[in-house]
């Protein structure tokens, strides 16, 4: 059998750093080519902020007053039903934006976002840097640009749950994971370390659907299971069961 492709993501360059970080790579793809005055303005309007790991960053319901850049560290964007269930819809790390999606409505988060491991970013309010924009468009394009792709993103996802097995799903995550975070090991290492119920909330199954899958994946010789560390060694064969999403994202892991 022809092995599926898993679209992770859409490649684009980042700028280079802007928030002074020591060891930073590079900041979001939508400051490329920003001149050098516009780079001095965005650092005027950057307030460090640091926060350990399982750390709350903002609450759903609270007012949106900025976003952050996230500098190191990794964060999750986290979404709570009327039950009480919830949803993980993205993973924010270096150099990716959290909380933009509310820059131009101005009212309050529609989610909660919580660290994965301790965390350093930049915070800039909504007021400046809607202005900043004013003089900047083509910052304000790239923004936009992003914004959009997401939510196609998000409306693939939705497909995604409603038609295709725990298995598929759970699979894709797992070769997202490991694209983007993963190290090389005696396969793809996922890093930091992720626990299943956060692998779960991911992928949208309950927490003991994703922990008998894993135990699957591992029997098959799919995966490695170590504590909580979780290897890659058969990508190939998770492409198998892993249906590819027709959306292509910026950034931002869904």
């Amino acid at each position: 059998m022809a092995s599926k492709r898993v679209v992770m993501g859409t490649e684009r360059l980042k700028s280079p750093p802007l928030c002074g970080v020591e060891g930073c790579l590079g900041c979001s793809w939508i400051f490329t080519g920003l001149e050098v005055k516009g780079q001095q303005e965005l650092q005027r309007l950057m307030r460090s902020v640091e926060y350990g790991a399982d750390e709350t960053i903002f609450h759903e319901g609270t007012p949106a007053f900025g976003f952050f850049i996230i500098c190191s560290g990794k964060a999750k964007l986290i979404k709570q039903g009327p039950s009480g269930k919830r949803q993980i819809l993205k993973i924010v790390g270096p150099g990716e934006l959290l909380g933009e999606e509310n820059l131009f409505d101005g009212g309050t988060h529609t989610a909660s976002a919580r660290t994965i491991e301790p965390t350093r970013a930049r915070f800039l309010k909504r007021e400046d840097f809607l202005d900043f924009l004013k003089r900047y468009p083509m910052v304000a394009l790239r923004l936009a640009e992003k914004v959009a792709r997401e939510l196609q993103g998000f409306q693939a996802k939705l497909i995604e749950t409603a038609y295709e097995s725990c298995r598929a799903r759970l699979a894709r995550l797992l070769l997202a994971l490991a694209e983007k975070y993963g190290t090389e090991a005696s396969g793809r290492e996922i890093q930091p370390p992720i626990s299943r119920t956060d692998l779960a909330e991911m992928a949208g199954i309950s927490t003991e659907t994703a922990i008998r899958t894993l135990g699957e994946f591992e029997e098959k010789g799919l995966i490695s299971l170590k504590r909580r560390k979780i290897v890659i060694v058969d990508p190939e064969g998770l492409e198998e069961l892993a249906a590819p999403l027709p959306v292509e994202t910026i950034e931002n892991l869904l």
